[in-house]
């Protein structure tokens, strides 16, 4: 599989939106869509291609000069398992270490919640350098506890 990645970009919501929408297992709450939709046009988003269609998306958000947080990143179920989403994170890291950004983090729901889907979320992000540093009921409410992973760049 020949998979391109490009980026960053900005003002790609138009491409990612529908990744993200076709992902109903991770994305099931329409405001949150909506609320992602509208932050992907603001923030450097890396796309990768396979034969000129978009099959996923990484956006990052900066922090503080230092720290960096993978904000919404989504790859289309037909393409799961390919590398692509290794990819994209490598892509988006090298940027970040050219911008001297020491630290990369990721929200994601934590254990506490058996959903399967998120336990391979969770798995993928330890598999590219990931670890769990805190589980918060706090952030997203009682009913999705969500545990943010650090890595050092």
């Amino acid at each position: 599989m020949s998979i391109q990645i490009e980026g960053p970009y900005f003002e790609k919501s138009h491409i990612c939106t529908p990744i993200v929408r076709s992902l109903g297992e991770w994305f099931g709450i329409e405001e949150a869509i909506v609320h992602y939709s509208n932050s992907i046009d603001h923030l450097p988003t890396w796309l990768a291609y396979q034969r000129a269609k978009a099959i996923g998306f990484v956006s990052i958000k900066q922090h503080t000069p230092y720290a960096a947080e993978v904000y919404v990143m989504g790859i289309l179920m037909e393409a799961h398992h390919k590398g692509i989403g290794r990819a994209l994170i490598e892509k988006s890291q090298e940027w970040l270490r050219s911008q001297n950004v020491e630290y990369l983090q990721v929200k994601t729901l934590g254990p506490s919640d058996p959903d399967e889907g998120y336990a391979k979320t969770r798995a993928f992000y330890e598999a590219v350098g990931f670890r769990p540093m805190e589980e918060s009921k706090q952030i997203w409410g009682e009913e999705n506890p969500c545990l943010i992973m650090v890595k050092r760049l």
